[in-house]
């Protein structure tokens, strides 16, 4: 019986660099990879994680974020449904427009070097997401869609204009929603406190679908 050489020893160590941008290459042949099925008979279902502010680099807890959505979208993937998981950023805004200034540079400039940083790092990451249903909400291709669909409300009589007192924060010039203070402060400003004044702002009548809501 042939005796085992010993002396050979396997490298069996994860190089991470090698086997990244080997399966990394391989994703990207493929663009429509995870997209769904047009014309599919599977059952549907949708996942859609909080899309996110493009201010920075993503962090770890993006990463967290993301790779529960990642993992179900898959689970789903393995038990036959027809998945739709898109992603795209959420990049009409304070957070952008603040950290812009932060940083001495016009909003869209500074708004779309950071989504494409941001998601090359998604595709490093592996993340399954159809990349050919991206949005990006400062884009007009986007954005008009939301003016459309305000308009029919405005139309229909349910966006209305009347004052109301609205938390005001002086430092953001904006007002701010309800959960955004914190302790009487600003959620991004800590040392601004929040004022009350009476504005004009607009309203949507969301009580008139009170029972289809509930």
């Amino acid at each position: 019986m042939p005796q085992e050489d010993k002396t050979a020893v396997r490298d069996e160590r994860y190089n991470p660099e090698q086997v990244e941008t080997k399966w990394s290459a391989q994703w990207q042949q493929d663009p429509l990879l995870y997209a769904a099925e047009t014309n599919s008979t599977k059952p549907k279902y949708y996942v859609l994680e909080m899309l996110p502010y493009p201010s920075g680099a993503l962090h770890m807890g993006h990463v967290r974020n993301y790779a529960i959505g990642d993992a179900l979208a898959r689970y789903m993937w393995m038990n036959g449904y027809n998945v739709l998981h898109p992603m795209g950023w959420d990049s009409f805004g304070l957070p952008a427009e603040n950290a812009a200034i932060k940083n001495n540079t016009p909003p869209r400039e500074w708004t779309l070097a950071n989504i494409a940083n941001m998601k090359a790092q998604m595709k490093r990451l592996g993340f399954a997401y159809d990349w050919s249903r991206e949005v990006t909400t400062c884009l007009p291709d986007y954005y008009r869609w939301n003016q459309w669909f305000f308009l029919k409300l405005f139309e229909q009589g349910l966006a209305y204009r009347k004052k109301s007192k609205v938390n005001w924060c002086p430092k953001c010039a904006t007002v701010l929603a309800n959960e955004q203070v914190v302790g009487g402060y600003c959620w991004r400003h800590e040392d601004t406190l929040v004022e009350q004044r009476e504005l004009e702002q607009w309203f949507l009548r969301t009580t008139k679908y009170s029972e289809e809501l509930l």
